[in-house]
């Protein structure tokens, strides 16, 4: 569990090496130290390579393979494969400046997953806004108007990265009571309302609705995005705070956050009633 703000963050690539190496290490019977004294480097090399937070180079690699007695060629060339994609620039690299480390982390979670599941309380998360709420929200922040153009425009290559992956699913738990947190003018909200709407016909998409006034409908779980990556790295739990965000990869605490959002996905309306609830806050003219 790492709480993040600017410092550096584990990228999914990088996380998905140093799960497997981690892996292999504890199937040898290694420990840390003794892997960090093998290979005359440090025990703190070994922990940020196993946690995410770096890469190791092909000369590492290859000792790696030797002290874990890694000699599957399928598997060799699986992690050859992380490697070059661990280094590779990623796309977000020319928002860098303006995107903090967090953020960039948890998009390169929605780059690896095959599946994401959220709950977001405040706002509406960041793949269900439309251009003009994002910039609404975004510009009460910090910061000077060409950063917050920047972060609108990353906003929006993020969002079309994710529709354009017919092989990724976002199941969104959408807090009633965030559509009366208006932000931006009443024609924002009426033209988001109608953007949810479309989105429940995308396949991609599985909104619920929490409704505010259900005595059922329990929000203690936060907010929370669990991503699930098919098996290649284990289901990894985010929260986000007012300026970082925790990471949890404990199985137990993930756990645990996986069947309270299940609890509250069972407790949402379904995505038909979402889409006519919807409609009808749009027709009743609310905004």
């Amino acid at each position: 569990m790492r709480y993040l703000q600017n410092e550096a963050a584990p990228f999914a690539a990088r996380m998905m090496m140093g799960s497997a190496l981690r892996r292999h290490r504890e199937a040898v019977g290694l420990s840390a130290g003794e892997v960090a004294r093998q290979l005359e480097g440090s025990p703190s090399k070994v922990s940020r390579i196993e946690s995410g937070t770096i890469s190791p180079k092909q000369q590492d690699l290859l000792k790696f393979f030797s002290l874990y007695k890694i000699t599957d060629p399928e598997e060799q060339m699986r992690l050859f494969e992380l490697a070059v994609a661990a280094h590779k620039p990623a796309w977000w690299q020319s928002w860098s400046t303006v995107a903090p480390k967090y953020l960039q982390a948890v998009v390169s979670f929605e780059d690896m997953a095959t599946r994401i599941r959220s709950f977001e309380p405040l706002y509406l998360h960041g793949l269900l806004q439309t251009p003009e709420y994002a910039r609404a929200l975004i510009e009460r922040g910090r910061g000077p108007k060409s950063g917050h153009d920047e972060l609108v425009r990353f906003r929006a290559e993020r969002h079309e990265r994710f529709t354009s992956a017919p092989d990724k699913k976002l199941l969104c738990v959408v807090d009633e009571a965030t559509l009366g947190r208006y932000v931006g003018s009443a024609e924002i909200m009426r033209g988001q309302l109608k953007h949810l709407i479309a989105l429940t016909q995308d396949p991609r998409f599985q909104l619920h609705l929490a409704p505010s006034h259900d005595y059922s409908v329990h929000v203690e779980l936060g907010p929370t995005t669990i991503f699930d990556f098919a098996g290649r790295l284990p289901t990894i739990a985010f929260a986000e705070g007012y300026d970082g965000g925790l990471v949890i990869e404990d199985e137990q605490m993930v756990d645990r956050r996986v069947k309270a959002f299940d609890v509250l996905v069972a407790r949402s309306l379904a995505p038909h009633a979402t889409r006519r609830r919807l409609q009808h806050i749009l027709d009743t003219n609310r905004y």
